[in-house]
C-alpha cells in the first residue's frame, strides 16, 4: 500500500508543478490601472498581457526578469515613448502588440533593433501621420504579419521592408486617408488586409494596388460603397488577386447579388464572406449568372435582418451559383433547394446550419420529387444539422451519381432497419459520427464504401448477417458500445480498425483470424479486465510493440493507453506490465498442478494409514463413540432392570478359557473395569442343570458377551448360550448382545445351525481382538464402553469382598 500512496503523491506533486508552471508562463495584468511595467513578474513568463492600462513609457530594464518572454501585448495604453534598449533582455520575443497607443513616428522605432526575432508586429491605431517606415524595420527579416496605420501613405514608405517576405500586411485606415497610387509596390506579402473604420469607403487607388499586387485581398468592416467596388472590379481587365475576402460586413441583398455576379465575371477564383449582416432580402427569385471562372464561393456566419422574404428565392440564388465549390457554413438556413438545371458544382458544404431531412427535395401534391440536377457533385458535407432519418437521406442523395464523399456527422440520425436504403453507387467515403445509430446501420450503407466513420454512436455489435462491404478498408467504431472485437467476414479487405473507448473487457483475438488484411488496430482506452481471458490480447500487443506479430497488426497507442480497469489491485496498470501466471489460465496445467500433489498425498496417507493401522483405530474410536452415545441416550425403565445383577454374561469355548480368565475378566472387573461379569465357572449353581444355569445367567445379565473363535462354533454349550441370548436380544433390544472376535472367523466356517450368529455378525458391528499389544488399551476401553450400564444394587460377590 505504501508504494501506491507514494506513487500517487508523486503524480499529484508533478501535476501541481506543471499547473503552477503553466500559470506562471502566462501572465495577465490587463485592466489593472498600471502606469508602468510591474517589477514582480515571474521569471518563467512567456506571455504577458498589459493591455488596457495607463503605461506611457517603456524603459530599459522593464523586462530584465522575463528573458523567456515570447508574447507581449501593450495595446490600449497611453504609450508615447519606447526606450531603444527596452527589449534588450527579451531575445525570444515573437509577438508584439503596440496598437491603440500614442506613438507618433514610424521613422523612430529603434527598439525594433533588439527584436529581430519578431514574427508578428501590430502598430495599428497610433498617431502616425505618415506611413514612412524607418530603417530598423529592415532588421525584421523573420516578420510574417505586420499591422500599420497612418493618415498618409506615399510611394517609398515601405522601401525598408522590401526584402522582408510577409504573409499578411494589415492596413488600419483612418478617415480622410491620403493615399498615393503605387505606394504598396515595395511590399512583398501574400495577403493584404484593409481594415476600414465605420462607414468608410475604400480609396480607389488603394483598392487598385491591392487587386494588382496581392494574391489575397481582405476587406474588413465594409458597410457601404459596394456599387463603387463592383464598378471598379468590372472595369479592370487584369486582376492579380485570386482570393477576395469580405469580413464583418453589412450589405443589402441587391448589392450582394450584384457584387457576386460581377466577381463571377472576373478572374478572381475564390470569394469568401464571413460575419455578414444581410438586409432587404427578396420576395422573388434573383436572376444569376449561368457561367463563370470562379472556383469557390464560401459564406460563413450570416445574420438576416429581414422578416418577410422568400427563403426559396434566397436559396435558389446560392444553389444556382456557377462554381465548383459552394459553402454556406454556421448560418441559420433550414432548407436548400435543388438547382434549376444541371449544376457544375463539385463540392457542397452546408455544415452547422439547421437543415432538415427535406433538403434538395420538393413536394408536389402528395408526391415528393427528388433532386436530379446534382449529377456532378462529388463531396457533400452536412455536418452539424438537424438531419434525423438515414433512410430519407439515402433517397435525397440517390440521384447524385458522382457522389463519393458524404459527411453526415453531428446530426441526430437513426435507422430502424426496416426500410431499404437507396444510396448512389459511387460513395467511397462515408462519415456518420456522433449520431444515434445502432447495430442496424450496417443494413443501410453504400455497398462501395471504402472508408466508414461510425464513431460516437450506440453500436454494441456488428451483426453476422450484415451487408457485405467488399471494398471497405477503414472502419472507425471509436466511442461506441462494443463488448468484443468484430470479425471481418463482412469486410474481406479491411486494413484499419478503430475501436477506441468502447466497452471491451477481454477482446477475443481469435476473431481477428478472419481479418487477413488488417494492419492497423486501435483498441486503446477500453475498460480491460486483466484476467486469463486477456492473455492472448496482451501477447498481441507485446508482439506488435516488438514487431514480431505473425499477423503484421500494429496496435496503436500501445502500451500507454491500454490499462486495467479490473481487478482493483491492477487498476490503471498498463497491460504490458501485468503478469498473469500460465498455471492460472491453463485448465489442464492447473488440474495437473492441483491433482498430482493431491493424489500423491492421498496415496501417502493411505500407505501411512495402512502401515499404522489407522483404519482400525478409527473404527475402534467410532465404536467407542457410538457406545458412549447410546449409553447417554438410552432410557431404560427401572422395572426392566429388576433382577439384573451383572453387566454381562460371558459365553466362550473352554479352549479360550485362558484368555477369558487372564485378560478379559481382569480388564472388565475390579478397579480397572468396574463391571460385574457372569461366567459359568463362578456363577453357575451346583445342582441345577446346565440349561437352567444358562437361562438364569442370561436373565440376570444386562448383556450377553460372546467370545467368538473357531472353537466357539464347535461347542454345543456355546450354541445353547447363543440361542437363549438371541431370545433375550428380541426382548431387550439390539444392544443386548456384544460380539468379540478373538480370531478371524470366515462365514463359511460357521455351521448352518449357527444361523443366529451369522445374522448377528451381518447386522452388528463386532469388536476384534488385536494381536498388537499397542492396541489393547483402546480395545478394552471400547469393550467397557459397550458394556457399561447403571445397574440396581446386587448381592455382594466374593470378589467384591
Amino acid at each position: 500500500m505504501r508504494p501506491t500512496i507514494a506513487l500517487w503523491a508523486a503524480v499529484l506533486f508533478l501535476g501541481l508543478q506543471l499547473s503552477a508552471s503553466f500559470s506562471d508562463s502566462i501572465v495577465d495584468r490587463s485592466s489593472q490601472n498600471l502606469s508602468s511595467v510591474p517589477r514582480d513578474l515571474p521569471h518563467t513568463t512567456e506571455s504577458l498581457d498589459l493591455s488596457c492600462n495607463h503605461i506611457q513609457k517603456l524603459h530599459r530594464g522593464d523586462f530584465k526578469n522575463t528573458t523567456l518572454l515570447r508574447i507581449l501585448n501593450i495595446s490600449w495604453n497611453s504609450l508615447e515613448e519606447i526606450d531603444p534598449e527596452t527589449f534588450l533582455d527579451t531575445p525570444l520575443l515573437e509577438d508584439l502588440d503596440l496598437s491603440h497607443n500614442m506613438l507618433k513616428n514610424l521613422l523612430d522605432q529603434r527598439y525594433l533593433l533588439h527584436a529581430d526575432n519578431l514574427l508578428v508586429l501590430n502598430l495599428a491605431c497610433n498617431k502616425f501621420l505618415t506611413m514612412t517606415l524607418g530603417s530598423e524595420f529592415s532588421s525584421l527579416v523573420k516578420l510574417e504579419r505586420l499591422a500599420l496605420g497612418a493618415k498618409n501613405i506615399s510611394v517609398g514608405d515601405f522601401k525598408n521592408i522590401a526584402e522582408v517576405k510577409l504573409h499578411t500586411l494589415t492596413l488600419s485606415l483612418e478617415d480622410d486617408l491620403g493615399y498615393e497610387a503605387g505606394s504598396l509596390k515595395d511590399v512583398h506579402a501574400q495577403k493584404l488586409q484593409i481594415d476600414l473604420t465605420r462607414n468608410q469607403i475604400i480609396v480607389h487607388d488603394l483598392l487598385a494596388d491591392g487587386l494588382s499586387l496581392f494574391a489575397e485581398l481582405e476587406l474588413i468592416n465594409l458597410r457601404k460603397g459596394y456599387k463603387d467596388l463592383s464598378d471598379q472590379l468590372k472595369a479592370r481587365k487584369e486582376i492579380y488577386t485570386s482570393s477576395l475576402y469580405l469580413t464583418n460586413i453589412s450589405i443589402k441583398w441587391p448589392d450582394l447579388t450584384h457584387f457576386v455576379k460581377v466577381v463571377l465575371n472576373t478572374s478572381i477564383a475564390h470569394l469568401y464572406t464571413a460575419d455578414v449582416v444581410l438586409n432587404d432580402l427578396p420576395q422573388t427569385d434573383t436572376e444569376g449568372e449561368t457561367a463563370s471562372k470562379m472556383k469557390s464561393f464560401r459564406v460563413r456566419r450570416v445574420v438576416v435582418k429581414s422578416f418577410f422574404f422568400s427563403q426559396e428565392a434566397v436559396y435558389n440564388f446560392f444553389i444556382n451559383t456557377p462554381v465548383d465549390t459552394l459553402a454556406i457554413i454556421d448560418s441559420p438556413i433550414i432548407y436548400m433547394t435543388c438547382p434549376k438545371s444541371q449544376s457544375r458544382v463539385l463540392h457542397l458544404d452546408f455544415s452547422y446550419c439547421a437543415l432538415s431531412d427535406s433538403i434538395f427535395s420538393r413536394v408536389v401534391g402528395q408526391e415528393t420529387i427528388e433532386c436530379e440536377n446534382l449529377d456532378n457533385l462529388r463531396n457533400l458535407d452536412l455536418v452539424g444539422n438537424n438531419l434525423k432519418s438515414l433512410h430519407l437521406l439515402s433517397k435525397r442523395t440517390h440521384n447524385m451519381k458522382s457522389l463519393r464523399h458524404l459527411d453526415l456527422g453531428l446530426n441526430s440520425l437513426v435507422y430502424d432497419g426496416v426500410e431499404e436504403c437507396f444510396w448512389p453507387p459511387n460513395i467511397t467515403n462515408m462519415s456518420l459520427y456522433s449520431n444515434g445509430l445502432t447495430d442496424s446501420v450496417f443494413k443501410c450503407l453504400p455497398k462501395g464504401t471504402e472508408i466508414l466513420d461510425l464513431q460516437n454512436n450506440q453500436i454494441s455489435v456488428i451483426p453476422s448477417t450484415i451487408l457485405k462491404l467488399e471494398n471497405l478498408s477503414s472502419l472507425n467504431l471509436n466511442a461506441n458500445r462494443l463488448r468484443d472485437l468484430p470479425g471481418c467476414n463482412g469486410f474481406p479487405i479491411l486494413n484499419a480498425l478503430f475501436l477506441k473507448s468502447n466497452s471491451l473487457h477481454t477482446p477475443s483475438v481469435n476473431k481477428l483470424k478472419s481479418c487477413s488484411r488488417l494492419k492497423t488496430l486501435d483498441v486503446s482506452s477500453n475498460p480491460f479486465t486483466c484476467t486469463c481471458g486477456l492473455k492472448s490480447f496482451i501477447n498481441l500487443g507485446i508482439k506488435s510493440e516488438n514487431q514480431e506479430s505473425d499477423t503484421g497488426i500494429e496496435l496503436l497507442s500501445w502500451p500507454s493507453d491500454y490499462r486495467c480497469a479490473y481487478p482493483e489491485v491492477n487498476r490503471e496498470s498498463t497491460l504490458n506490465t501485468i503478469l498473469i501466471p500460465e498455471v492460472s489460465c491453463n485448465v489442464g496445467l492447473l488440474a495437473t498442478t492441483i491433482l498430482c500433489p493431491a493424489v500423491a498425498m492421498i496415496i501417502l496417507v493411505m500407505v501411512l494409514c495402512h502401515r499404522l493401522d489407522v483404519p482400525w483405530y478409527m473404527g475402534m474410536i467410532w465404536k467407542w463413540t457410538r457406545a458412549k452415545h447410546r449409553a447417554r441416550m438410552r432410557q431404560v425403565r427401572p422395572e426392566d432392570l429388576v433382577g439384573i445383577e451383572f453387566h454381562a454374561f460371558v459365553s466362550y469355548s473352554q479352549h479360550d478359557a485362558d484368555w477369558v480368565h487372564n485378560s478379559l475378566i481382569p480388564n472388565l472387573e475390579g478397579p480397572s473395569g468396574g463391571l460385574r461379569i457372569c461366567h459359568h465357572e463362578k456363577h453357575f449353581v451346583a445342582g441345577k442343570s446346565i440349561i437352567e444355569n444358562i437361562i438364569t445367567s442370561v436373565e440376570k445379565s444386562r448383556r450377553s458377551l460372546f467370545v467368538l473363535s473357531a472353537h466357539f462354533v464347535k461347542s454345543e454349550w456355546c450354541h445353547y448360550e447363543l440361542y437363549f441370548a438371541s431370545h433375550q436380544h428380541l426382548t431387550q433390544g439390539s444392544d443386548s448382545v456384544v460380539l468379540v472376535l478373538l480370531e478371524p472367523l470366515p462365514q463359511y466356517l460357521i455351521p448352518s445351525k449357527y444361523y443366529q450368529l451369522k445374522s448377528m455378525m451381518s447386522r452388528h458391528t463386532y469388536i476384534e481382538w488385536p494381536q498388537d499389544r499397542a492396541k489393547h488399551r483402546l480395545f478394552w476401553a471400547n469393550l467397557r464402553a459397550a458394556l457399561q450400564a447403571d445397574l440396581p444394587n446386587a448381592p455382594v460377590t466374593e470378589l467384591e469382598e
